[in-house]
């Protein structure tokens, strides 16, 4: 499976412990050093300013996606690949996933978290099918893995949906685990949605 571009969601916050931003770094540079291409929030501090200064020391492209608001702000990045400014922030959203290969969710904050819980409802959905991978550095999402695991156990969701996303612990299995990711196809939405 080629893996041609990503969406990154990730922690715009500066006072993070290093071993955040040691590993949106590493991502960005396996990232960059399999030629995939990365579209992001656009900021230029935190996990996002990281990550995007990875990509572009070693080589690779990264195009951010940033409302007008937090542009006129001067919260982008502006030693980027490109840098996008849109409306707002739900089409700030729909362009980060657009034409990619898989969504990858580094720890943040609650827009970081609504981003990941958004492309899991469409991906649920069947409006967006491919990988989506979740990064739990330092164990950070393990109390959102068990949300979503009660949900299914609750059923408020198909234990189906548990194929929606994968889970890894470091930079260096988020590429394994895109090209092994089960298939996400209409049917299975069909069947979690109408089995009784």
């Amino acid at each position: 499976m080629a893996i041609n571009k990503v969406c990154v969601f990730c922690a715009s916050s500066p006072k993070l412990d290093e071993v955040y931003f040691q590993a949106a770094y590493k991502l960005g540079k396996i990232l960059a050093g399999n030629g995939t291409e990365v579209n992001y929030g656009g900021g230029a501090v935190g996990l996002m300013g990281r990550l995007a200064d990875s990509v572009m020391a070693n080589g690779g492209k990264i195009t951010g996606i940033i409302p007008v608001f937090m542009d006129e702000m001067k919260w982008g990045h502006n030693n980027i690949t490109n840098l996008v400014v849109v409306k707002d922030m739900h089409e700030r959203k729909r362009m980060m996933i657009g034409d990619t290969d898989a969504v990858i969710a580094l720890p943040g904050g609650i827009g970081t978290v609504e981003e990941l819980s958004e492309v899991i409802t469409l991906k649920q959905l069947g409006r967006y099918v491919k990988p989506v991978i979740i990064l739990n550095t330092n164990g950070f999402y393990s109390d959102f893995i068990m949300l979503l695991h009660r949900m299914i156990e609750e059923k408020f969701m198909h234990p189906i949906h548990q194929k929606i996303w994968q889970v890894v612990d470091t930079p260096e299995e988020v590429l394994p685990a895109i090209t092994k990711a089960p298939v996400w196809g209409k049917e299975l939405v069909r069947f979690a949605a109408f089995e009784e």
